[in-house]
C-alpha cells in the first residue's frame, strides 16, 4: 500500500481483515419528517481509535453521534457497540458519554460536584466517589480548582471540567460535538494535543465531531468526510489528504488548484492533460482514463512553486503569469498567481529563513510549476 505522510502511530486495525469493529452502523437512516439527515450509512469504528465525524453544517454528523449516544433513534438500520445492538437501549444504559460543545456545567456547584454528579445518580458509593473525582481532577489537571464553580475558570479550565466529568464513568466510548469551538485559537491548539494523549493514556475509543478541518486532520486516526447524510470517504489523514477519493473530497479538504480538461494520451501511468487554461499537465496516476476523455487533476498549493525563471526542469509542468496576490502568514507566505487567461492558482511557500533578498511582488511576471508526481488524476 501505498504510504502517505508522517506515521502517526503503529495503529491500524481496520487494515487487519481479523479485527472486529467495536462500533458499527448498519445501513442507518435518520429522517425528520420529510428531510433525511443521514442516508442508508454504513460505518466501522475500531477500538481505541480516536475517530472524526467532519463535514459542513447539515451533513448528518451530530445527528449520527445522537444516535449512538441514545438521544435520537435512527428510523431503519441498527447500531452495534462491542458486539450489542443498541436498538431499544436508553441513553443512560448506554456504556458512552457525551461531552457538549457548551459544557453544560452545572453553574451552582463547585468543579468537584460537577465532576462527582453522574456517579452519585449511579448510586456509588462516597468512599469510591471520592477516589474518583480525584483521579479525574489529577487526569485533567485541575486539582488546586476544585472548590471553584465554572464561572471562576476560564474557557480552557471549564473544556478540563467537562471532559473529566464526562470521563468519571468510565465509559467504552467517549463522544465529543465540536468540544474545541468555544476556545481561542492557541488554546484550541493546545487542547487537541491534550486529548490525543489522553485518549492514548486512557485507552478509549473517542468519536469526535467537528466542522473544523484542521482539528480532525490533527487529532483523529481516521476522518470520515460526510456530505448530504452519507459518507464521502473514509480514510487516515494523510490519504484524505494526498489521495481524495473525489472532486468533493478534495475541495474540501484544505486548499487545492483543480486542473480540468481532456486527456490527450496515457503512457506509463503517466496522464498527459490539456487543460481549459490553457497549458498542459503531465501526471503519475494509477488511474488510466481514456485518451480523448474530460478528466481533472489536483495539486495542492504547497506542491507549487513560484518563480522569476523558467523551472530548469524541463519536464515539469509550467504556466506564465502574474504576481496578483501575496499573503505573508509568517510561517508561510501564500501567493495568487493570475494566468494569461485570467485563471487563478495558489501557491504556498514555507518562509524557512527570517529575510528574503529580492522578494517577489505585486503585478510581476512569474512561472508557476509542479512535478508530474506532485498531485494525482482525479477519479470524477
Amino acid at each position: 500500500m501505498k504510504s502517505f505522510g508522517s506515521t502517526r502511530r503503529s495503529f491500524a486495525p481496520w487494515n487487519d481483515p481479523t479485527s472486529k469493529p467495536f462500533i458499527s452502523f448498519r445501513n442507518v437512516t435518520k429522517r425528520f419528517g420529510d428531510f433525511t439527515a443521514v442516508d442508508d450509512l454504513s460505518l466501522d469504528i475500531y477500538h481505541r481509535e480516536f475517530f472524526a465525524l467532519l463535514g459542513a453544517s447539515g451533513c448528518g454528523k451530530s445527528t449520527l453521534l445522537r444516535m449512538l449516544a441514545g438521544f435520537e433513534q435512527p428510523t431503519s438500520g441498527e447500531i452495534i457497540l462491542d458486539g450489542q445492538s443498541l436498538a431499544g437501549t436508553p441513553p443512560y444504559r448506554r456504556p458512552v458519554n457525551m461531552m457538549f460543545q457548551s459544557y453544560a456545567l452545572f453553574p451552582h456547584m463547585t468543579v468537584e460536584k460537577n465532576i462527582a454528579f453522574g456517579l452519585r445518580q449511579d448510586g456509588m458509593p462516597k468512599p469510591d466517589i471520592a477516589a474518583r473525582v480525584a483521579q479525574m481532577l489529577k487526569l485533567v489537571k485541575m486539582e488546586k480548582f476544585a472548590g471553584r464553580k465554572p464561572h471562576q475558570l476560564s474557557g480552557g479550565q471549564r473544556q478540563r471540567v467537562a471532559l473529566a466529568r464526562s470521563l468519571a464513568k468510565q465509559p467504552k466510548v467517549l463522544l465529543l460535538d465540536e468540544p474545541l469551538g468555544a476556545l481561542d485559537k492557541k488554546l484550541r491548539e493546545e487542547t487537541q494535543f491534550e486529548l490525543m494523549d489522553l485518549q492514548q493514556d486512557l485507552g478509549l475509543t473517542f468519536v469526535v465531531v467537528t466542522h473544523d478541518q484542521e482539528e480532525a486532520m490533527t487529532m483523529a486516526d481516521r476522518i470520515a468526510v460526510m456530505s448530504q447524510g452519507r459518507v464521502a470517504q473514509v480514510a487516515t489523514p494523510a490519504e484524505i489528504y494526498e489521495a481524495p477519493n473525489s472532486r468533493f473530497v478534495a475541495d474540501f479538504i484544505g486548499d487545492v488548484n483543480i486542473f480540468d480538461g481532456k486527456v490527450s494520451s496515457v503512457e506509463n501511468h503517466v496522464v498527459q492533460i490539456e487543460t481549459d487554461i490553457g497549458f498542459t499537465v503531465r501526471m503519475h496516476s494509477n488511474e488510466t482514463p481514456a485518451v480523448g476523455a474530460q478528466a481533472g487533476c489536483i495539486v495542492r498549493p504547497e506542491k507549487l512553486r513560484v518563480s522569476r525563471a523558467a523551472p530548469a526542469d524541463a519536464s515539469a509542468n509550467a504556466v506564465q503569469g502574474e504576481l496578483w496576490d501575496i499573503a505573508y502568514l509568517g510561517d508561510m507566505t501564500v501567493y495568487h498567481a493570475k494566468l494569461k487567461n485570467g485563471a487563478m492558482v495558489k501557491a504556498s511557500s514555507l518562509n524557512a529563513v527570517r529575510a528574503v533578498e529580492n522578494p517577489l511582488g505585486y503585478d510581476e511576471p512569474i512561472w508557476v510549476s509542479f512535478d508530474e508526481d506532485a498531485g494525482m488524476v482525479l477519479k470524477d
